[in-house]
């Protein structure tokens, strides 16, 4: 999802008032990211008062912190972009049960959980992550990636998530054991 779909969704607007988004935007320009970057943002436990965005780039996973109110200084925006080879993944998890999904991904100590709609766009999130890191091509982080759907009209998200291992799978030697 692009940063301004998720400005528009925000859970308290004074998160993204002109203010707090120049520093932002800055703070994503400086580090090489787009102006408008296909994104995550980890809302966390209290994001009237702080937030973090994740930004998949040629160059690395460019990680920004923000601040809406600092004490005595206003909004703060600090970032930092990680190289591929550097950027810490966890593993990309995923339960589903009665037609519903639910996702967990870690990337750079930020966890991502999310059911249904939004546990494919985590998903599709993380495939885009595991391809970068691995040297491929960024993958698509605008669709997530569903598989079509079955008889009861709900896609499989199993389907959708085990997507990103076949690639993996077949990097793998074929060179006999002992040789």
């Amino acid at each position: 999802m692009r940063w301004s779909a998720w400005r528009a969704k925000a859970p308290f607007k004074d998160s993204v008032v002109p203010k707090v988004l120049s520093v932002v935007d800055d703070a994503l320009a400086g580090l090489g990211a787009d102006s408008d970057p296909e994104c995550w943002v980890v809302w966390g436990d209290d994001p009237a008062s702080r937030y973090a965005l994740l930004v998949p780039t040629p160059s690395g996973l460019v990680v920004v912190n923000v601040r809406v109110s600092v004490p005595g200084e206003g909004p703060r925006a600090g970032g930092k972009v990680v190289r591929w080879p550097r950027v810490q993944l966890g593993e990309l998890a995923v339960e589903i049960q009665g037609g519903h999904r639910l996702v967990t991904f870690q990337a750079e100590g930020q966890v991502l959980t999310g059911v249904d709609d939004t546990a494919d766009a985590i998903a599709a999130f993380a495939q885009a992550l595991f391809a970068a890191v691995d040297g491929r091509p960024l993958a698509d982080v605008a669709r997530p990636a569903r598989a079509p759907a079955g008889r009861s009209g709900r896609a499989s998200g199993a389907k959708a998530v085990a997507a990103g291992s076949s690639s993996r799978s077949s990097k793998r030697s074929t060179r006999p054991k002992g040789s």
